[in-house]
């Protein structure tokens, strides 16, 4: 089932272009029932791998500007190592409905984007000139959001190299996966450092992942590419929304056992 979930979730990547970390974590909880702080760090290392295969194509046709780029990595990288160690103490103390609640979230605005731009294609204008001071502040918060939940870099990076650059849309394809490829790497170092991931899940990933990428690639050109996003992420969308009524359930039943819990301790005291 390992290897059948890689190899889906890649085949849907090459065949769509939506990112691998919205996916992946998803799937493992839903499907694997793997715990979401395993799944996180899981998902992440998992799209560091799909990435490391598809961004040396974009080098190779010059579709990345390193200039952009570094200036998205000062701000991605602190904020990569900030979300990462955040959700390491929030995965060993905090409440776990948190997790949801920001995967659940995350998805929810991801999915929604993807919608958006279904139907308005070109939705955003694009400046005259980059707007350069801007973004290393804006990827701080888009690294530190990948590094808590694995996922929601390629739409937010797109926003904005879209809203505050004047690359081409090859450039920012190229560009935004490159960013994702590094912050990804970091944040994966990070969170293997508590051991909080699935060695053994994520090679079964990998494998199955490489071949679902490389079949993928090839169908690519045959399948209606747009109808297939649209559809995906409408399922996507019923999923964030799932967890995110999950966190809300349980941290609405943990507040109500806190309460009684608080009340019987009371009455004890009285007596």
């Amino acid at each position: 089932m390992d290897f059948v979930i890689g190899f889906c979730i890649a085949v849907v990547i090459a065949l769509s272009g939506v990112g691998a970390g919205v996916i992946t974590a998803p799937l493992l909880i839903l499907f694997l029932h793997v715990p979401v702080e395993v799944a996180v760090s899981t998902a992440l290392a998992y799209s560091a791998i799909v990435k490391f295969i598809v961004v040396p194509v974009q080098v190779i046709r010059k579709q990345v500007n390193y200039r952009v780029l570094g200036i998205m990595l000062l701000g991605g990288l602190p904020g990569v190592v900030l979300g990462s160690f955040l959700f390491k103490h929030v995965a060993a103390h905090g409440p776990k409905t948190a997790l949801y609640f920001v995967l659940g979230a995350i998805i929810v605005f991801t999915s929604g984007w993807h919608l958006f731009r279904h139907f308005r294609p070109a939705g955003i204008a694009r400046p005259s000139s980059a707007r350069s001071k801007w973004i290393a502040a804006i990827m701080f918060p888009i690294g530190a959001e990948v590094g808590f939940s694995s996922s929601g870099a390629g739409a937010l990076g797109t926003i904005s190299l879209l809203s505050l650059t004047s690359l081409t849309a090859a450039e920012v394809v190229g560009t935004d996966l490159t960013f994702g490829l590094a912050i990804a790497l970091v944040g994966t170092g990070v969170h293997m450092i508590g051991g909080s991931y699935d060695s053994l899940l994520l090679t079964k990933l990998a494998i199955g992942g490489v071949i679902g990428g490389i079949v993928g690639s090839g169908a690519a050109p045959k399948i209606p590419n747009r109808r297939l996003r649209f559809a995906l992420s409408l399922w996507l969308l019923v999923i964030g929304l799932q967890f995110c009524y999950q966190a809300a359930t349980g941290w609405a039943e943990s507040e109500v056992a806190s309460s009684k819990s608080y009340q019987g301790s009371s009455s004890v005291t009285q007596r």
